[in-house]
C-alpha cells in the first residue's frame, strides 16, 4: 500500500497576520487604493453626466442620442472596469488580493451610500427647520408630533396596526402552511396558489377593490352596490358606512393588507415547515404526541428563527404603509397613520419641518427591526 505524500511546507502558502505570503495586506497604503478605487468608478460616472448633457435635450436627434447612451453608458463603463482591473493586476500579490473586491463592489456600495445617507441627513436636519426649511427650530417639529392631537392619533393608528397585521399573517400563514403540508401534492399547489395570488396586487389595486366591498351609497343615492352592504340588506338589515365608523374602520383598512401579506408569510413558512426533520415529528408521534402537541412543540421551535424573519418583514411593510389609507379614506374619520400623515404634511400643506420629523420616527421604528431581521437571516443561514 503506498503511502500518500503530505505537503511539505514549500507546497502550501502559509497565512500570517504580518502580511507574508497568503495574507491580504490591510496596511494604510492598502486601504487608500481601497477607497480610491471604490470612488473612481461613481466619479467617473458623475464626469459622464455632466459631459453628455445634450442628451437630455429633446431637440437633439434621437438616433444619436441613443447611439451615443449606448457607446459611452455600456462600452465606456466596460472599459472603466477593463481598466481598473488591468490596473489593480500590476499591483503586488497581497495588495492586489486586498483591493480588487473593492473595484467591483466598491462603486455599489458609493453610489448606494450617497442614495441613502445623504437623504438620511438632509431629512434629519429639514426635520430641525420651520415649514418652510429655512429657520433652525430645534426639536420644536417633534414637540408638535407627540403633542397635537392629529399626530397622536396617526402615531396611535400606526402602532395598533405593526401589532395586528403581523400576527395575523404571521399565525394565519402558518396554520395554512401547516395544513397545506399534509394534503396531496397538487392540491396543495393549488391551494397556495389562491392565497399566494393577493400578493400580486398592488397595495393601490387591493385598496381599490376593498372600496368596492366596503362601498356604502346613502338612502335615496340608488342601490347597494359593496359586496357588505349588499349582503346585510339582503339579510334585511340597514347598510353600513364601513369607512366611517369609529375604531372599527382602522380594522376593516387592516384587512386589505393582511389579504396580500399573509400569501407572503404561508410561502416563506411553508419552505421551513417542509425542513423540519421528519424523524423528529414521526419519534414525537411514537411517543404519544398528538398533533396539537407535535405543531406546538417540535414545528414551531424548529423554524422559529423563520417566523421572526417573516413577521419583521411584515412589520416593516406595515409601519411605512401609506397607499391603502390614501386610497381608501385618505387619512379622514381616524384613520391617518404615520406615513399617510408625512406624505399629506410634505405635499398637502407643504410643512417641510414636521413631514421630516414623521419621517425621521419612521427611520428610528424601521431601524432596530431591520437590525433584528438581517441578524436572524444571519443566524438562520449559519445553520444550514
Amino acid at each position: 500500500m503506498t503511502t500518500p505524500l503530505l505537503p511539505t511546507d514549500e507546497d502550501v502558502e502559509v497565512s500570517h497576520p504580518t502580511g507574508e505570503p497568503g495574507s491580504r495586506d490591510n496596511s494604510l497604503q492598502v486601504w487608500v487604493l481601497r477607497i480610491l478605487s471604490a470612488l473612481v468608478v461613481p466619479a467617473v460616472l458623475g464626469l459622464f453626466f455632466f459631459t453628455f448633457q445634450f442628451l437630455q435635450d429633446s431637440g437633439r436627434n434621437k438616433v444619436i442620442q441613443i447611439v451615443v447612451a449606448i457607446v459611452v453608458g455600456v462600452g465606456g463603463v466596460w472599459l472603466l472596469y477593463w481598466a481598473m482591473d488591468r490596473l489593480v493586476s500590476l499591483l503586488p500579490e497581497r495588495a492586489e488580493a486586498g483591493v480588487r473586491p473593492f473595484v467591483f463592489a466598491g462603486p455599489a456600495l458609493v453610489i448606494l451610500g450617497f442614495y441613502l445617507v445623504y437623504p438620511t441627513i438632509d431629512t434629519i436636519i429639514t426635520s430641525l427647520r420651520d415649514s418652510s426649511g429655512e429657520e433652525f427650530v430645534g426639536f420644536a417639529n417633534y414637540v408638535i408630533i407627540f403633542t397635537e392631537a392629529i399626530y397622536i392619533e396617526a402615531l396611535r393608528n400606526s402602532f395598533i396596526w405593526a401589532i395586528v397585521v403581523p400576527v395575523i399573517c404571521v399565525v394565519v400563514g402558518l396554520v395554512i402552511a401547516t395544513l397545506a403540508d399534509r394534503m396531496p401534492r397538487k392540491t396543495e399547489s393549488s391551494f397556495k396558489s389562491l392565497i399566494f395570488l393577493p400578493l400580486a396586487v398592488s397595495f393601490v389595486g387591493a385598496s381599490v377593490v376593498f372600496t368596492f366591498i366596503y362601498n356604502f351609497r346613502p338612502e335615496g343615492f340608488g342601490e347597494q352596490i359593496g359586496l357588505l352592504n349588499s349582503i346585510v340588506a339582503a339579510w334585511g338589515g340597514d347598510p353600513v358606512d364601513w369607512l366611517r365608523v369609529p375604531f372599527w374602520n382602522n380594522l376593516f383598512l387592516m384587512v386589505i393588507l393582511i389579504w396580500t401579506q399573509t400569501g407572503f408569510a404561508m410561502v416563506i413558512l411553508s419552505s421551513a415547515v417542509k425542513g423540519v426533520p421528519e424523524d423528529i415529528v414521526e419519534a414525537a408521534r411514537i411517543d404519544g404526541a398528538n398533533e396539537w402537541q407535535v405543531f406546538r412543540r417540535i414545528t414551531v421551535p424548529t423554524i422559529a428563527s423563520t417566523i421572526v424573519v417573516v413577521w419583521t418583514t411584515i412589520l416593516i411593510t406595515t409601519w411605512k404603509v401609506y397607499d391603502i389609507v390614501a386610497v381608501t379614506t385618505g387619512g379622514r374619520d381616524g384613520t391617518s397613520v404615520v406615513a399617510e400623515r408625512m406624505v399629506t404634511e410634505f405635499f398637502t400643506f407643504q410643512n417641510n419641518g414636521v413631514g421630516a420629523a414623521l419621517a425621521v420616527v419612521l427611520l428610528i421604528v424601521v431601524t432596530p427591526i431591520l437590525v433584528i431581521n438581517v441578524r436572524r437571516f444571519r443566524q438562520q443561514e449559519a445553520t444550514r
